[in-house]
């Protein structure tokens, strides 16, 4: 599931005019690697929550420009799961 999102993240920023030819797992996606702003952080939010049906608030923006790709990954992916054991 984790490939499946990364894969998706990635195609996301491409589509965002992003260049993610040398991005690997521990790209950040702030300042120290992509250098997403916030508006461009909140539209990928808004994209991945679309596409898996998860929520993120306005004061997760900051700690998300701090992940890298899999950590970011990652978190969607605990959410998707907290979602899926909160709706059986």
């Amino acid at each position: 599931m984790q490939e499946q999102i990364r894969s998706f993240i990635l195609t996301t920023l491409s589509g965002m005019n992003y260049d993610v030819s040398q991005v690997t797992s521990e790209t950040d996606l702030g300042p120290a690697g992509l250098d997403l702003e916030s508006l461009a952080l909140a539209d990928l939010a808004v994209q991945v929550e679309e596409e898996f049906g998860i929520r993120f608030e306005l004061d997760d923006m900051e700690s998300t420009a701090l992940m890298t790709i899999d950590e970011f990954s990652a978190e969607v992916a605990a959410r998707i799961a907290r979602t899926s054991v909160g709706t059986a």
